[in-house]
């Protein structure tokens, strides 16, 4: 059986009457909204070819009919029209790259905030992930009579704060000294180059406060050992309430106690095989517990080769179009924003 112009054009029409509608698709409405010049009859032998052919399913016996995965895949491999942003998405996009964003985990959160706003799906976005972290910067702030902040930057303006109870807390001059012999000594090197030379001479520096080293090293492995692993920002899970397909309230519950589970998050990104826009449909996502979804992802670059990955989760009958042009938005505003960041660390 050949899927001709025909059947296309009435497939097409089924997709985007269900994706604005969320409703089965009969032949009388194909006829009366789409001018196809068949009968009501010629579509309905149409849709049944259709359906035997596996890109359409009737969910009722009384019901239109709604594509299948198999539909979906054909619409967004060849029938689906590309989208302009409209001005408004185009300034909220831009909004992310003008706002005076200097850490890299804060641009990540936002970042997923307006992509969730603006598909109204939930967004998922890792941070980049640099391979032998170099510190950049390590600073010691007083906090209160038994605190201090112990601030770690490494490549990217990859930035933590860790807070360190001390019996005794050094006066803010003395933290000030402290932090700059600590920054002039291991600024620049990975973890693995803090040997035991280094830690004698950052024994000898912090003098009667070298009790404090082993918390300090602690801190900056843990800072150093999250910039090389994945950090996953979430944005939007409740937009998926607002659905009729997940109008069930097991349905929803499942999902949302999927997208809670940090590995699962780390699962879909890393399931980008590429650098362009990937589209996984339905059953053809590898967890069971989304199968009801589409994931789209791709990825974003920030010099030598260190990239991250955005994504997008919606139900089947999600606006591919929109999406796929917003992240594609997304990625230029993002990654100009990232450069601004590299260009800053190179002069500092």
């Amino acid at each position: 059986m050949a899927l001709n112009d025909r059947k296309i054009q009435i497939l097409q029409a089924i997709i985007n009457d269900y994706i604005a509608t969320a409703e089965p698709v009969g032949s009388r409405t194909i006829a009366k909204k789409y001018n196809l010049g068949i009968s009501s009859a010629t579509i309905r032998n149409e849709m049944s070819d259709l359906e035997e052919m596996g890109f359409i399913i009737q969910p009722h016996a009384s019901a239109g009919r709604i594509p299948s995965d198999l539909g979906y895949r054909l619409y967004v491999d060849r029938l689906m029209q590309k989208k302009e942003l409209t001005p408004q998405e185009q300034q909220l996009l831009k909004s992310v790259a003008t706002t005076n964003i200097s850490q890299i985990d804060y641009l990540m959160e936002e970042t997923a905030k307006v992509i969730s706003m603006l598909t109204n799906y939930t967004a998922l976005i890792s941070e980049p992930i640099f391979t032998c972290a170099k510190l950049k910067q390590i600073r010691l702030l007083p906090l209160d009579s038994e605190s201090i902040i112990l601030m770690v930057a490494t490549d990217g303006n990859y930035i933590k704060n860790h807070i360190l109870k001390l019996s005794t807390v050094p006066e803010e001059k003395k933290l000030f000294e402290m932090g700059s012999c600590i920054n002039n000594i291991l600024k620049g090197c990975t973890i693995e180059d803090i040997d035991e030379c280094i830690i004698t001479l950052l024994r000898r520096e912090l003098q009667e406060y070298s009790y404090i080293l082993p918390m300090l090293l602690s801190a900056i492995q843990k800072t150093a050992t999250s910039a090389e692993s994945m950090q996953v920002h979430l944005s939007g899970t409740k937009n998926i309430l607002a659905f009729p397909e997940f109008s069930d309230i097991q349905r929803a519950k499942s999902l949302f106690q999927t997208l809670e589970q940090k590995d699962v998050l780390i699962t879909l990104l890393q399931e980008q095989k590429n650098d362009d826009v990937q589209i996984m449909i339905g059953s053809e996502n590898s967890l069971q517990s989304i199968k009801d979804c589409s994931v789209i992802t791709t990825t974003y670059k920030m010099g030598n080769g260190t990239r991250g990955t955005i994504g997008i989760l919606g139900p089947t009958r999600m606006d591919y179009s929109q999406v796929v042009s917003v992240l594609n938005g997304m990625v230029k505003n993002i990654e100009n924003v990232l450069q601004a960041l590299v260009e800053n660390k190179n002069d500092t």
